[in-house]
This record gives C-alpha cells, structure tokens and sequence, in this order.
C-alpha cells in the first residue's frame, strides 16, 4: 500500500472504535441559535469528521489552560485553525491588519503544546496551529502576506479558500503522507517568518511562503499551513496522524 495510505478507515476501519483518541483544539466564540446568544466551544464538523475518516476517534480541547491537562490522556493532538496569534508572543506590534487577540486560546495551544511533546505524541498543526508550533518554540510570523509576496493568493477573500501549490521536501514526513508535489488549500493571511530552532521546513509555496514544517529529532510532529480538513476525499495528513498514534502507543 503506498506510504500515507491507510485501508478502509472510520470507526468501521481498521481501528475500530478504540481507534486513538486526537485531541482537537476548539474555538471559544459567540454563538447564536435557536433562541440563545451565548459564549461557545465550537470547532467546524471538517476536523472531526476528518479524524473519524482516517481511523480515529475526536474529541474537543476548550480554550481554557485547565484542557491541557487533558492531553495525558490523548493519543495525538490536533492545533486547529483559527484567529491570528498575540504578536506580543513573538515581540512584535500589531500590524493594522491583524485580528483582536484571543489570549485563553493563545494560552491554552501553547499548554497543549508543551505538554504533547513532553509525552513525545504525535501533533498536526493547522493554518495557525502551524504559526503555534512556530511561535512556541521561538519564531516569529509575518503578519500579512501580502506585503511580503505582493499577491493575495493565499487568502483570496473572507470565506474563501485559495489553492497553492506546495512543493514538499523527500522523505519529509510531510512528503510520506502527500507526495513532493501537491495542490492545498489555504486561508492564512500570517505565515512563518524567522522559523523557529530545531524546526525543520519542508514544504514552500512558489512564491517562497513557507508551508510545512516539522520538529528535528521527533517522530511526528508537523505544522502546515495550509487546511487539510477540507478535503473532504483526501485523508493523507490525518492518516499520517494516527498512524504515527498508534505507532507511538504501541512502543514502537
């Protein structure tokens, strides 16, 4: 079976329903339905869904500090998508494009973060689970695209995805999973900037923008920038995840 591939998957795959279980970082958001407007975790039904495709079983993060500590008792962890990160994680002014701050959430991925790798599992990161990743170890991001590639491809309106094409490095981990060539799509108008120590890139667009990086010297933890979860016929990536999850509870 080629690398990255898995056989039948979902709860009805070969994993069963104890499948490993992936942590998922969510939103914390002000909702309306129904009759209520309230503060809500919510994350959209792609990354779950994504999750069950490929063999395993999701379950939500809240952004609260507290969820960290439910990622002893996870199998991988997922770094969603979502809002733009606190320049002031990585010592830089707001540029007047970035969005508000959400620092329970900032401070709760970085939680996860940190404590995911002292267990040594598996962590995909997201758009900006990416940036994360980046951020928490000591890089920085650009923070509007634009003024650094002169184009706004990668993000070409609110609400809709871009297609990039990415070329990704051989035998990358990222490279496994999806091949050296593959087209993405993305919603980012941040990237990676100064690319953190011990990371590793391992996937760039044409234009230079780095998308795909991954952690020297551990088995699987990888940062794209761009969102998989929204392929709803391609698994690869999450795959991978779990994958390397169920290599990792079993000691190998």
């Amino acid at each position: 079976m080629p690398a990255g591939q898995v056989g039948p998957v979902g709860l009805n795959g070969p994993n069963g329903p104890n499948g490993p279980v992936i942590g998922l970082t969510a939103y914390g958001e002000q909702v309306a339905y129904g009759v209520w407007h309230h503060d809500a975790v919510l994350l959209p039904t792609t990354y779950p869904d994504m999750v069950v495709a490929a063999g395993g079983v999701p379950v939500l993060l809240p952004p609260m500090v507290e969820a960290a500590g439910a990622v002893g008792r996870v199998d991988a962890v997922v770094l969603s998508g979502g809002p733009d990160l606190a320049p002031s994680r990585y010592g830089a002014p707001p540029h007047p494009l970035t969005g508000a701050p959400r620092p329970e959430r900032d401070a709760t991925e970085v939680a996860v973060l940190q404590r995911a790798l002292e267990r040594g599992i598996p962590v995909l990161g997201v758009c900006r689970g990416a940036q994360l990743l980046n951020v928490a170890l000591g890089g920085t991001l650009v923070q509007h695209v634009p003024d650094a590639v002169g184009h706004s491809g990668h993000n070409p309106s609110p609400g809709v995805f871009g297609t990039t094409l990415v070329s990704v490095t051989p035998g990358s981990r990222v490279g496994a999973a999806v091949g050296t060539s593959v087209s993405v799509l993305c919603h980012h108008h941040q990237a990676l900037d100064r690319v953190a120590d011990g990371l590793v890139v391992t996937g760039r667009a044409a234009d230079g923008t780095v998308e795909a990086v991954e952690l020297d010297g551990h088995p699987f933890v990888v940062g794209v920038q761009w969102h998989p979860e929204q392929h709803a016929t391609d698994h690869r990536l999450f795959a991978a995840l779990v994958a390397a999850a169920l290599v990792n509870a079993s000691g190998g």
